[in-house]
């Protein structure tokens, strides 16, 4: 009876450690000393994509074989903690269907007689998160700047654009061309300087319920004549019926501009931008503009939207910046797409609901 009981008690303990282990929402694997994977849990198939019958009895290190980069980083992952007993790392791999994921894993040597853990956590939306954040917190403090430097600049501005307008009668013909090149350049500085007004003190808008379709219709109709010009076709497809959008129409229009505008420069021989604006499963409205340039590299992607940061030789960076701080005001999101030589895709998401920042 007592050995029974004892029986009991074991299995009892086992279906315990068992229910435990599969119902782990982290990545949990068990390995020998020969590094070959003795177990894994439901959540580690899902993070590798695999079967645990396609795992037992491989090796540890067969789990990155898509990423030979990272297996040096991971076999010293896997060293340090055979050698003090424990270690902790971070690592960014690129998954089979080409998505980025960011993981926390840590290993315990011998946590059962011959047998060793490593524990794995996805944070992806926490990295994805703590990258939105780092990006917020440097709008904020370049708006700071930006505010003092348009101030200072625009006084001398206003004297240097009054003076060459009376200079103008006394301007030789000869001369003219000089005269064009200095009054553009004005123009450009005082374009830069009210992109720089913006992202300090956002002017004072008011959101109204707007067709989202129409305030793109109107801006394909505004640039038109400058897509005649690089050769650039439209392709257009918005969902019918779609609900409109709590917003403020003018700040749309001019990120819609800005992206459509350097969808256009990325094509100097000319291309197809498609513009399509449905409504997605999460109850938002998501606009999609795809261009068919030379496409930005991944490493790159992340610094879109940083200041001074441009893919263009003579860009500021200041566009891209004020767009992605126009979305923020409106609760959304703008993600980046790109594949070298297939062009690039940007996707602005805006809730459907009447809730957003004060």
């Amino acid at each position: 009876m007592e050995n029974t009981a004892k029986q009991n008690e074991a299995l009892a303990g086992e279906q315990k450690f068992r229910r435990i282990f599969e119902d782990s929402m982290d990545g949990l694997i068990l390995w020998n000393d020969e590094y070959q994977i003795v177990d894994i849990n439901y959540s580690g198939e899902r993070i590798f994509g695999l079967s645990k019958d396609r795992l037992f009895g491989k090796s540890l290190l067969n789990l990155f074989n898509s990423v030979e980069e990272k297996k040096q980083e991971i076999w010293n992952h896997i060293e340090q903690a055979m050698q003090i007993g424990k270690q902790c790392s971070s690592i960014v791999i690129e998954m089979f269907d080409g998505t980025v994921k960011h993981f926390d894993y840590s290993t315990k040597r011998q946590i059962i007689d011959g047998l060793n853990l490593t524990v794995i956590i996805d944070v992806t939306e926490k990295a994805k998160m703590q990258e939105q954040l780092r990006k917020s917190d440097r709008l904020s403090i370049v708006g700071e700047l930006a505010a003092g430097i348009a101030h200072e600049i625009r006084n001398p501005m206003t004297a240097l654009k009054g003076f060459i307008q009376l200079l103008k009668p006394s301007i030789k013909a000869e001369h003219s061309m000089y005269y064009d090149v200095i009054t553009s350049e004005l123009a450009r500085i005082d374009s830069i300087i009210n992109e720089f007004l913006i992202l300090a003190k956002p002017q004072e808008i008011r959101f109204q319920e707007k067709d989202v379709c129409q305030i793109m219709r109107e801006t394909v109709d505004l640039l038109s004549a400058q897509a005649v010009l690089y050769n650039v076709q439209f392709h257009t497809d918005y969902e019918a019926n779609l609900p409109f959008v709590y917003c403020e129409p003018n700040q749309l229009k001019k990120v819609f501009i800005n992206l459509i505008k350097n969808a256009i420069e990325v094509m100097p021989s000319g291309g197809q931008i498609t513009i399509t604006i449905n409504k997605t499963e999460e109850q938002n409205v998501q606009i999609c503009i795809q261009d068919e340039g030379m496409g930005i590299p991944k490493d790159k992607i992340l610094k879109l939207g940083e200041p001074f940061y441009t893919t263009k030789e003579k860009g500021t960076g200041l566009g891209l910046m004020v767009s992605y701080r126009i979305i923020e005001e409106h609760n959304g999101t703008i993600q980046v797409e790109s594949e070298e030589g297939k062009g690039t895709l940007f996707k602005v998401t805006l809730p459907l609901n009447h809730f957003l920042k004060s």
